[in-house]
C-alpha cells in the first residue's frame, strides 16, 4: 500500500503498518505524474498504484517509534525558537521604523526597556512596544521549558553520549540530530546523510563520449558544478552549519595561528607569516606529536 505525506501521514502509518506487506509513504514533490491531466481522487489512486508497481515512488522515512516523544519535543524546541526569532525582529523594526538604532542585545534585556522604551514618544507605538515585550518573556519562558523537557529526555538514549563526543556538537544539537536523523541505517552510506542535510555537490554531465578517427573516446570534459542541492532538511543544515563556523566564531581557528607563526619564529625563519605551505606543513608536525587534532 502507498500513500503519500501528509498531515495524518505518521497516524496511518502506525494504523496500517501491521496489515500490510508493506507501506510505503511517498514523496508528493517526486510524483510528477500525478500533475498531468484530469485530476480526481480515483485517478490519483491509480496513477499511485501504477508507479508503486512500476517501483518509481521516491519513500519518506517512516518507523523509529522509540524516539516519538524527543520528535515531537524537537519539533517543539525548534518551532518556539523561530517563533523567538520571529519576535525579536518585530521589536527591532519596531524601533528601526522610528528612526532608533537598536544594534546589539541590549534592547531585549529587561533591566534597559525602560530607557529604551522612553525613546518612542509616539503613545501608542510604546504600548505596542510593550505588548511586543510581554510576548517576547513569554516565548522566552516557554523556551526554556521545552529546552529542560528536550534535554531530559535526550539522556535516555545512549547515542547522545557519542553524538556529544564530535567537536561543537553541545547537548541541545546531539538532541536535535537523534530527533532528525532517528537511525543512521535509514542512509545507505554516508552521501545520502550529505544529501538529506543539504551539504551534497550536484553536477550536471553530458556528452560524456564522442567519436575520434572513427574510435569512441571519454570526453575529458570536466563535469560541471552546480551547487548545493536544494532538496534537504532545513534543520540537519543549519545544526551542521553552525557548528563548523563555531571554531572560527569562537577563536579557535585565530588561537592556532599565532602558534603555528610562533613556531617558525622559533625555528629562525625571522618572519611571523604564515603561508598556506607553510600552515600545512606545521600541522602535519603537530599531527605527527598528538598535539593537535584536525
Amino acid at each position: 500500500m502507498t500513500f503519500e505525506e501528509g498531515t495524518w501521514a505518521a497516524w496511518l502509518y502506525d494504523l496500517l503498518k501491521p496489515h500490510v506487506t508493506e507501506l510505503v509513504v511517498c514523496d508528493p514533490r517526486k510524483n510528477a505524474l500525478l500533475k498531468e491531466g484530469n485530476k480526481s481522487d480515483k485517478i490519483d489512486a491509480r496513477k499511485l498504484a501504477d508507479l508503486l508497481r512500476g517501483g518509481y515512488l521516491r519513500s519518506v522515512y517512516h518507523g523509529e517509534n522509540g524516539l516519538r516523544t524527543l520528535k515531537e519535543l524537537a519539533r517543539s524546541y525548534l518551532t518556539i525558537s523561530k517563533d523567538l526569532t520571529r519576535v525579536m525582529n518585530r521589536v527591532k523594526a519596531l524601533y528601526r521604523s522610528w528612526g532608533i538604532l537598536c544594534g546589539g542585545l541590549q534592547v531585549y534585556a529587561p533591566r534597559h526597556r525602560a530607557e529604551w522604551l522612553n525613546k518612542i514618544e509616539e503613545a501608542g507605538v510604546r504600548r505596542r512596544a510593550e505588548f511586543f515585550y510581554q510576548q517576547l518573556d513569554g516565548v522566552r519562558a516557554l523556551r526554556q521549558a521545552v529546552r529542560r523537557d528536550l534535554l531530559a529526555e535526550s539522556r535516555k538514549h545512549s547515542a547522545t553520549k557519542l553524538l556529544r563526543q564530535i567537536p561543537y556538537i553541545g547537548p541541545i544539537r546531539a538532541a536535535l540530530l537523534m530527533a532528525l536523523i532517528q537511525t543512521p541505517h535509514r542512509f545507505r552510506s554516508k552521501r545520502q546523510l550529505w544529501t538529506y542535510s543539504g551539504l551534497a555537490i550536484e553536477t550536471r554531465d553530458s556528452a560524456q563520449y564522442r567519436y575520434v578517427a572513427g574510435q569512441l573516446q571519454r570526453s575529458k570534459k570536466p563535469q560541471q558544478l552546480r551547487g548545493l542541492n536544494a532538496n534537504h532538511n532545513h534543520d540537519m543544515k543549519a545544526i551542521f552549519k553552525s557548528a563548523a563556523t563555531m571554531p572560527a566564531a569562537g577563536g579557535t581557528v585565530p588561537r592556532f595561528l599565532p602558534g603555528l607563526a610562533q613556531q617558525r619564529d622559533e625555528a629562525g625563519d625571522g618572519s611571523s607569516h604564515v603561508g598556506a605551505e607553510d600552515g600545512g606543513h606545521h600541522s602535519h608536525d603537530l599531527e605527527e606529536r598528538s598535539t593537535f587534532r584536525r
